[in-house]
């Protein structure tokens, strides 16, 4: 696996870009030093100026929303962060919305809390503050003698995780809490970022290094020194990788940090900010000479029995036989690769409108159906497989392209799905509850998407859940690890209640 980057041959902005995000509708803003703002399509083409303001731009956040219908309700928005203290909230047209003055001196970084109810800023006078959608002060988290440089929320919005001198912070909204501090990092922290999925934080400092963290705190992983500072650090949504920007450098790495591939580029400056789409495919970087820089996941492999697939670019998968000897080359897609997954004897591609699926044993004519929204996840079972995505949530297809059904529940947030909070089997779907503590499964079956007796729920978070693949339903086994590494086996039928009750096994996970 590696980053396939490449740098645009315009250049539209005439000093730094301090700040880019990509939208649902996979549309690049970039903001400058030169006071104005640009939109850029998926191939780092310039489309249009969006406008131009009387103050310099520090950050920029799109307000988080699960789909392209509900964007076009009015929520299509981002907030820009400004050197003069004021945060201005921006239409996707460019029509300033609400401006508010937020901090004295800068105001250096903000974000929108993952539900959209919030807006945390961070800024030059060392105050951490939130605020409500409509620009009202709800709250000032904490204050410090130095700058604050990032802010990032927690998956459950309950947590802000912020970095001031060689130090990072989190602290609870609750207004009795002490905040956890930690010595981070031998220089300034200039970037922190905290995954939703995998809960693990990623910062990068002065001291030329980027180490991971858990959240408790306890260093996971640090890495070597580079010869220039480490100017910015991102998380992919799907929480499988992170990118690492430096000066004329991007890093592509796996989630407990170990590098895929290092990229180096021409004349770009220090990259400056670094920002996914939503389907973890594409990574925008900004330069600070004001130059962008556009970079694809190219390379991932994947094999099952005798096949190996490999996505040698977005437009590309070649198909590997490893018994015969040959090798298969698709490349009729409508468009860029979102997704893959090979499994069972299928491959399924999903690419950004369309989904194909190959019997491996014949790869010439595959089924083929439309797709309302980027997918995020593909899971397979033996008879059917199960496509996530964040505008209509779970579907679940055969191997024939016909949809079976489309489980669901108050309350699910499918931005929050991954391979290890939601598993399929041939007859039942097991769906960890993020929003009741993440200690509550849910069970579907597969054959109308109905619910599977009672949630069962455990006396603790629960980190991962899978079901197993053999036998029928009555023999059907969950297994869960909890927060304390310990492993929970139950059959699904006969589920007892929450903690160690209901005949199940424990096994301590070393």
């Amino acid at each position: 696996m590696r980053l396939k980057l490449k740098q645009p041959n315009t250049t539209v902005h005439s000093d730094l870009v301090a700040a880019l995000g990509w939208n649902v509708w996979n549309e690049l803003f970039t903001c400058s030093d030169d006071k104005s703002i640009y939109r850029w399509n998926m191939l780092g083409e310039p489309e249009s100026k969006i406008c131009q303001l009387e103050t310099y731009f520090t950050d920029l956040h799109w307000y988080p929303v699960s789909s392209k219908k509900n964007q076009s309700g009015g929520t299509d928005v981002y907030a820009v962060a400004c050197t003069d203290g004021s945060v201005k909230i921006m239409t996707r047209a460019g029509r300033l919305e609400k401006s508010v003055e937020a901090h004295k001196g800068a105001c250096i970084a903000l974000k929108w809390s993952y539900d959209g109810t919030a807006l945390a800023t961070a800024g030059e006078d060392g105050f951490v503050k939130i605020w409500s959608r409509n620009g009202m002060l709800r709250s000032t988290l904490s204050q410090s003698d130095s700058p604050v440089y990032c802010v990032v929320w927690s998956y459950d919005c309950d947590q802000l995780c912020y970095c001031t001198g060689s130090n990072i912070s989190m602290k609870s909204l609750a207004t009795s809490s002490k905040a956890l501090t930690w010595k981070a990092h031998d220089g300034v922290v200039l970037k922190v970022d905290w995954s939703p999925i995998n809960h693990y934080i990623v910062s990068g400092g002065e001291d030329c290094k980027y180490k991971v963290w858990d959240n408790f705190g306890r260093l996971i992983y640090q890495s070597n020194i580079f010869d220039y500072a480490v100017t910015s650090v991102a998380w992919s949504p799907s929480g499988e990788l992170f990118a690492v920007g430096t000066f004329n450098t991007v890093q592509l790495c796996d989630r407990m940090g170990w590098a895929h591939s290092k990229s180096h580029l021409a004349d770009c400056g220090s990259v400056l900010a670094l920002s996914w789409t939503v389907d973890s495919t594409q990574l925008a970087g900004a330069g600070g000479n004001g130059a962008l820089v556009v970079g694809q996941v190219v390379d991932m492999s994947y094999e099952d029995g005798k096949v190996q697939v490999v996505v040698e670019d977005d437009h590309r998968i070649v198909v590997n036989d490893i018994v015969n000897e040959n090798s298969e080359e698709l490349s009729d897609f409508r468009d860029r690769i979102v997704k893959v997954s090979l499994s069972f004897g299928y491959l399924i591609v999903c690419t950004a409108t369309q989904c194909q699926v190959f019997n491996t044993g014949n790869l010439s004519t595959p089924h083929i159906f439309d797709l309302k929204d980027s997918v995020t996840l593909i899971l397979q079972a033996e008879r059917h497989f199960m496509l996530v995505d964040s505008s209509s949530g779970v579907h679940l297809y055969t191997y024939d392209g016909r949809q079976i059904c489309n489980p669901k529940f108050a309350g699910l947030r499918t931005e929050l799905l991954n391979s290890d909070t939601i598993s399929l089997s041939n007859d039942v779907i097991a769906i960890l509850d993020l929003q009741l503590g993440a200690a509550t499964v849910r069970f579907f079956d597969t054959a109308q998407g109905r619910p599977l007796g009672e949630p069962y729920t455990h006396s603790m978070d629960i980190t991962q859940v899978a079901l197993s693949q053999a036998g029928t339903l009555q023999e059907r086994h969950v297994i869960f690890v909890d927060r304390n590494r310990d492993l929970y086996l139950m059959p699904v039928l006969r589920r007892g209640g929450g903690g160690g009750g209901g005949g199940i096994a424990v096994v301590v996970v070393v």
